[in-house]
């Protein structure tokens, strides 16, 4: 048995202002567990996105989150879940007025290689992105992968 303070867990870089990766501390070796906690406007990815081997629920626990689907948005509110099969296009956000909290679940624990779209003024549209870091190790940048343009800077 592995046992954590949520609170004691560092927050890491990324789109939202509370990220805790949990998965490490609690030694989890075949599921990966985060937990969130999203301001008004902020993502849970860095980009629309899609994980090809890992099936992704949410569990909200405060707030309402916004799931940009290929289907169309849906809103999940506090005490519900929702799950993406592996393969499924999605970006949770948070387009109310309270903090959005979370956990996302992802198994198998390995996801394999994200594929993410975000928009590229420079493209004209939405592009593939890759995540990097600064060069002033700062700020997680995600870039184009077309014509390498910084398409958003996450601290």
């Amino acid at each position: 048995m592995e046992r954590v303070t949520i609170d004691a867990v560092e927050s890491r870089m990324g789109p939202a202002s509370v990220k805790r990766a949990l998965t490490d501390p609690l030694e989890a070796d075949g599921v990966a567990l985060n937990y969130y906690e999203l301001d008004p406007g902020e993502r849970f990815g860095f980009g629309y996105h899609r994980h090809p081997n890992q099936e992704e629920v949410f569990v909200v626990r405060a707030g309402a989150a916004t799931f940009e689907t290929e289907d169309g948005d849906v809103r999940v509110e506090a005490g519900e879940a929702i799950r993406f099969a592996p393969g499924e296009w999605q970006l949770g956000r948070n387009d109310g007025d309270e903090r959005v909290v979370a956990l996302a679940i992802g198994s198998p624990k390995e996801m394999g290689d994200t594929e993410m779209l975000r928009r590229c003024d420079a493209c004209g549209g939405r592009t593939h992105n890759r995540v990097e870091m600064a060069d002033d190790r700062e700020a997680l940048l995600t870039r184009c992968t077309e014509c390498d343009a910084e398409t958003g800077r996450f601290t």
